[in-house]
């Protein structure tokens, strides 16, 4: 293993602890009429993000082999139909990167931060919101050290209660981009 390689010895193989991941990723989300919500929001998105690698690679010899890793993710974006209205975020989210031996690394993440956005009757009434997310996604590594990424993303706005109504925005949203390894 090179001293400023990524991974704990070849790509796919598992990161090394501590390694730095960034991106950026864009996409457009389908909005849901579930959970009480009574509007479909459709939004136009983009996020920027920042993480370490928590872990060496944990269950080397499983299915499951991977490194856990801690993102700071920000996003922002438009709602696009019946009015357009902004959606500004931050959040930690958790990911864990499956260890494949190849170039293709499968992660799952989840997360819960907050959200200032314009969206409003009848699924929300405050511009401050809680947002709740998980994720499916792929890295492609085509350099040992730079990904595509795709993700499939559900994403959840709702203010816990606060002020009413409170039927909340849920999201299916894909997201592709681009992702940095140091």
């Amino acid at each position: 293993m090179r001293g400023d390689s990524v991974w704990e010895t070849e790509i796919g193989d598992g990161f090394r602890k501590h390694a730095i991941e960034s991106g950026i990723n864009l996409g457009v989300g389908i909005g849901l009429k579930v959970f009480g919500g009574r509007t479909d929001h459709d939004i136009a998105l983009g996020d920027i993000h920042i993480g370490t690698m928590l872990t060496r690679t944990v269950g080397k010899g499983h299915f499951y082999s991977g490194n856990f890793e801690l993102l700071g993710q920000f996003f922002g974006g438009e709602q696009f139909n019946h009015h357009t209205a902004y959606v500004i975020g931050a959040a930690p989210v958790i990911r864990y990167n499956f260890a494949t031996g190849s170039h293709l690394v499968p992660f799952v993440d989840g997360g819960v931060g907050a959200t200032l956005t314009e969206i409003r009757q009848p699924d929300l009434s405050t511009s401050f919101e809680f947002n709740v997310q998980v994720g499916v996604g792929l890295h492609w590594f085509f350099k040992p050290n730079m990904a595509a990424t795709m993700e499939g993303r559900w994403l959840h706005l709702s203010n816990a209660g606060l002020d009413h109504p409170n039927q909340g925005v849920n999201t299916s949203v894909v997201m592709v981009g681009l992702d940095w390894f140091f």
